[in-house]
């Protein structure tokens, strides 16, 4: 079990976020925790009604909760995404997890890698106590830019002095699991330096880096920029720069790209965004959140009232599924295999063409084809080119 649970709550919209947020002064923790909680049982148990209204032979979610209750099973992975999971108190965050967690697995404890999504700002020495303390073990702390000119443009509420005080606090609290985030490609007249910001990010010595080229996203903030032209879109050059400099950058300090966005050093790749990449099941709950079963993907309503007020109704938060066929299965597979390091076996295809060996968009070794950097660049388009060589084999 892979269990991602989505934080919506933001003190403010970042310039390209089109992310399922709801903005919020007060962060209504205490509801969002039950709401939460309900889902889980009404996922667990479709025919329960929500908590604090249930009959006595419902049987609860939380562990050691008499004869009827109930717990997640063998879960591997928890991931808290947004929004800002870190606005959440870490009392709250601390309940989830004695909720959530298996507490052994015959009679030993359990690895499990438990992730939170932070801002540079909410990460002081005793939040993050309290979060390991909680069981956090794992933290994804959104940097996106050492420049602070940089980062008051894309509207965050950190400043770059932050991002080091936050990842020393992580540290003196015993995370040592740390990530960071970044985002390249930026608008000329910003004038970001692309390489300034690496060597920053290194030197704080993350075991993770998730680096985003910035896209423009339908009704943000930075879409109305360049509507009105008040900025220009990205630049698909200097993207490639960045891109393929980040490669030479990380991988020369010993990080290993082991999917298209993503580095780490030996030992510390997300074991949570994994399953995704390897079309394992999945659970999510909270708004916008996804679940995969293997063949069914399903996803729940998008705004925080909306499916607030279905789990309170005791009605299902999912607002949609799709039962993928085989052949969608199949170019899923190509896709998922080519983003990763793995790449995949060579004998689904009956021949790549031999113009993307030749280019270096593909190596083949040892019987598995992967992308270089540079096909990584590519990606949407060599998937669309090489589905058409696929071969459905039963």
């Amino acid at each position: 079990m892979h269990l991602y649970l989505h934080v919506p709550f933001c003190q403010r919209r970042c310039s390209y976020c089109d992310f399922s947020i709801a903005v919020r002064k007060r962060i209504p923790a205490q509801e969002y925790v039950e709401t939460i909680l309900n889902e889980l049982t009404r996922v667990e148990s479709p025919a329960a009604t929500p908590r604090g209204k249930q009959n006595p032979t419902a049987g609860s979610f939380a562990p050691g909760r008499g004869p009827g209750a109930r717990h997640p099973g063998e879960v591997d992975t928890i991931y808290f995404g947004g929004g800002t999971p870190s606005l959440l108190p870490p009392d709250a965050i601390g309940r989830l997890l004695r909720e959530l967690l298996p507490r052994t697995t015959h009679d030993a404890p359990r690895t499990i890698e438990v992730t939170l999504e932070a801002n540079p700002e909410d990460v002081t020495p005793d939040h993050a106590k309290a979060w390991r303390a909680a069981g956090i073990n794992r933290v994804s702390l959104g940097a996106q830019s050492f420049d602070d000119a940089v980062l008051k443009w894309m509207h965050r509420s950190h400043d770059a002095a932050r991002i080091g005080a936050a990842v020393h606090a992580l540290r003196g609290a015993g995370i040592e699991n740390i990530s960071l985030d970044l985002i390249f490609a930026l608008p000329d007249e910003l004038k970001r330096d692309w390489e300034r910001d690496l060597d920053l990010a290194l030197a704080l010595r993350p075991q993770h880096m998730s680096l985003y080229g910035l896209t423009v996203e339908p009704r943000t903030p930075l879409d109305r920029w360049i509507s009105r032209g008040a900025t220009q879109a990205p630049d698909d050059e200097r993207y490639a720069e960045e891109y393929l400099l980040a490669h030479r950058r990380l991988m020369a300090d010993g990080f290993l790209f082991y999917e298209v966005s993503n580095a780490s050093l030996p030992g510390f790749h997300s074991r949570h965004n994994s399953a995704y990449w390897s079309g394992k099941p999945y659970r999510g709950l909270g708004p916008a959140a996804h679940s995969f079963d293997g063949t069914t993907r399903r996803w729940n309503l998008r705004a925080w009232e909306a499916y607030r007020r279905a789990i309170t109704e005791g009605r299902s938060a999912v607002e949609s599924e799709e039962r993928l066929t085989d052949q969608q299965r199949a170019v899923e597979a190509l896709y998922l295999g080519l983003r990763t390091a793995e790449g995949l076996s060579s004998t689904i295809l009956h021949q790549p063409p031999p113009s993307f060996t030749a280019l270096g968009w593909l190596v083949e070794h040892n019987g598995r084809l992967r992308c270089t950097p540079e096909g990584w660049l590519r990606l949407d388009s060599l998937v669309n080119e090489l589905a058409m060589h696929t071969e459905t084999r039963q």
